[in-house]
C-alpha cells in the first residue's frame, strides 16, 4: 500500500511517503515569515502548501499514485478517537463551520482531500485530531454552566505512544490504564482508561500546566480584569494565552535548548521558571491519577521536551511514586498517521464517518 502523509505546522509542512510500514520519503518543508506574509487566514495557504508537496514528489520521481492520503486532523467539531474518512461536511466545517482557531493543522484535511480527489481509487483520511473528545460526564463540568470543559490535546501522538507501549509489553491499549503527558510547545496530559481518554486538558486554549508557548491555567479574576483594563486588544490577549505565553513570556524564547544552556551557565531565573513548569506538569499528572482512582499501569512521557534529561529526571522525582514512568521522546506523528491509514486499508481498523 502506498500512502502519502501530510502534517502542516505553523512554519513548516512535514510530508512522507510510506510503502506499507516503510518510509520511502520524508521531507520537512520550512516556510519563512516572508513566504507566509501574503496570506490572511491559515486556510488561504492551502494552494501554496499543496503545490510544494507536489513539487517534492516530482523531484523525488514519485508518481501521484497512492492508495490513501492521510492528513493531520484539524480543529473541527469534537469527535471520538479513530480514523475518519474525509467527506464534504468535514471540509466545509474546516473552512466555515466549526473552526475554533486559525491553526495550521486545519490544512491537513483540506490538502489530503484535494490531492486524493485527483487520484483514481485513492482514499482520504484524518486520524485522532486534537479535538478528539471522549471525556467522562464528570470531566465536562466546570464551575460555571456557561463554560463546560473541552479538550484540545495531542491525541494522535498520545494514542500512538500508548499502542507502542502496549505492544512492547504484549498487551492491548484497550487493556491498560495509562497517564500520558505530551511535552511540546503545548503540554497535554490525559488519563487513558481501557482505550478511551476520559480526561484531558485543553492544552491550546489555557488549561493545565504552562509550557514553552502556552499560558496554561490562569487566575480567572485577574484575567477578567486584564481584559477590561483597556491595555490590550482581544487579539493581543489571545496571544498571551497561546503563542506569546509560558516560557516565551517569561524568558523571551521558546527554544528549550537555549533555555537549558542558560540554566547550565547559572541563569537562576531561567531555572526557576523551568522548574515551575515541571512542578505544574507533575501536579497535572498526579491529578489524572485521581481520575483513574490510583489504578495506573504506567505513566508515559513523550513530545520534544522528553529528549531533555533534566526535564525528565525532575518530573520523575515528583511522579514515579504513582506508577512506573517510561520515556518516548519526540512526536512520532508521521508514522502514526501512516500506520492508521494502513490499518484501515488492510481491514484491521474500522474507519469512522464524520458526518454521522
Amino acid at each position: 500500500m502506498k500512502i502519502l502523509v501530510i502534517n502542516p505546522g505553523s512554519t513548516s509542512t512535514k510530508m512522507a511517503v510510506y510503502e506499507d510500514e516503510k518510509p520511502v520519503l520524508l521531507r520537512n518543508i520550512t516556510h519563512t515569515a516572508e513566504e507566509l506574509a501574503p496570506f490572511g487566514a491559515i486556510t488561504e495557504q492551502q494552494d501554496f502548501r499543496r503545490q510544494l508537496i507536489l513539487d517534492e514528489l516530482q523531484q523525488a520521481n514519485i508518481p501521484l499514485e497512492f492508495d490513501a492520503v492521510i492528513g493531520r486532523g484539524g480543529l473541527v467539531k469534537p469527535i471520538a478517537g479513530g480514523v475518519y474518512e474525509i467527506d464534504e461536511q468535514m471540509v466545509n466545517d474546516t473552512l466555515h463551520g466549526c473552526v475554533m482557531h486559525n491553526h495550521a493543522c486545519n490544512l491537513g484535511c483540506l490538502i489530503a482531500h484535494e490531492i486524493a480527489a485527483t487520484i483514481d481509487g485513492c482514499r482520504a483520511f484524518i486520524a485522532d485530531p486534537g479535538v478528539v473528545d471522549e471525556l467522562s460526564p464528570l470531566a465536562r463540568i466546570s464551575g460555571s454552566p456557561l463554560m463546560p470543559r473541552i479538550c484540545i490535546w495531542h491525541a494522535l501522538n498520545q494514542r500512538a505512544i500508548a499502542r507502542r507501549y502496549a505492544r512492547g509489553i504484549g498487551k492491548e491499549y484497550e487493556d491498560l490504564n495509562l497517564i500520558i503527558c505530551h511535552l511540546g510547545g503545548g503540554i497535554s496530559v490525559a488519563a487513558h482508561q481501557h482505550g478511551r481518554a476520559i480526561d484531558a486538558n485543553n492544552a491550546l486554549d489555557g488549561e493545565g500546566p504552562f509550557s514553552p508557548e502556552r499560558a496554561g491555567s490562569l487566575p480567572a479574576v485577574d484575567l477578567i480584569r486584564l481584559c477590561f483594563s483597556g491595555k490590550y486588544t482581544e487579539k493581543q490577549l489571545l496571544k498571551r494565552i497561546a503563542g506569546q505565553a509560558g516560557l516565551t513570556a517569561h524568558l523571551g524564547t521558546n527554544n528549550m535548548r537555549e533555555i537549558l544552556e542558560r540554566i547550565q551557565q547559572g541563569d537562576e531565573h531561567a531555572q526557576l521558571i523551568v522548574d515551575a513548569m515541571i512542578y505544574h506538569t507533575a501536579k497535572q499528572i498526579a491529578a489524572e491519577g485521581a481520575v483513574l482512582c490510583g489504578q495506573i499501569d504506567a505513566i508515559l512521557l513523550t513530545g520534544g521536551m522528553a529528549h531533555s534529561d533534566y526535564i525528565v529526571n525532575e518530573l520523575r522525582k515528583r511522579i514515579d511514586f504513582l506508577a512506573p514512568v517510561y520515556i518516548f521522546p519526540g512526536e512520532n506523528e508521521m508514522q502514526a498517521l501512516a500506520l492508521n491509514a494502513l490499518a484501515v486499508l488492510q481491514g484491521k481498523r474500522k474507519v469512522n464517518t464524520y458526518s454521522n
